[in-house]
């Protein structure tokens, strides 16, 4: 059986793993959200930045892509996706069925936010998130290239995410 990966923030631009297809997919019942408190990869614990999750809501779906793993690497692709996801265990590892674009629907590897873990913020104002993107970094870099980079690619795949783009505006108007 194959195993497949969704992914709908940095997994976008940088699965870390080469995978044997990408499909265009969504997920029903969750949103695309900056709303994790980011202290390792786009922040510290001193001045955090905030990176991308699945939001659970009502009648939302998020759009990504939906990465298909080699056959003999899903025990590698698995183990490095934990080290890279669950560093703070703010990310919940989860099995979601993904909608691909050709009609399938398929298992996926589904990485969603924790609501009762220490670092979710959902429901913050977009200024607010707007202002802490705009200045925080991490062990990865600025959180403006998380930013920059998920909202390229998404525009790159076809996918609109108008929040994103309003952040992404925003953020380069707050740094001029």
């Amino acid at each position: 059986m194959t195993l497949w990966v969704f992914g709908y923030g940095s997994l976008l631009w940088n699965p870390g793993f080469d995978p044997d297809q990408r499909l265009l997919a969504h997920l029903p019942g969750f949103r695309r959200s900056f709303c994790m408190r980011s202290i390792h990869h786009r922040g510290t614990v001193a001045d955090p930045g905030l990176v991308l999750a699945l939001d659970a809501a009502v009648d939302a779906a998020c759009h990504g892509v939906a990465f298909s793993v080699r056959s003999g690497q899903e025990d590698d692709v698995l183990a490095y996706l934990r080290e890279r996801e669950l560093i703070s265990s703010a990310y919940l590892e989860t099995e979601q069925t993904v909608h691909l674009r050709d009609g399938r629907q398929v298992p996926a590897v589904t990485y969603i936010i924790d609501p009762e873990h220490d670092q979710y913020c959902g429901g913050l104002p977009l200024e607010e998130q707007a202002h802490i993107i705009a200045h925080a970094i991490g062990g990865r870099g600025p959180n403006t290239e998380y930013l920059y980079n998920t909202a390229a690619h998404l525009h790159e795949l076809g996918i609109q995410d108008h929040e994103l783009d309003w952040l992404t505006a925003r953020v380069r108007e707050i740094l001029a």
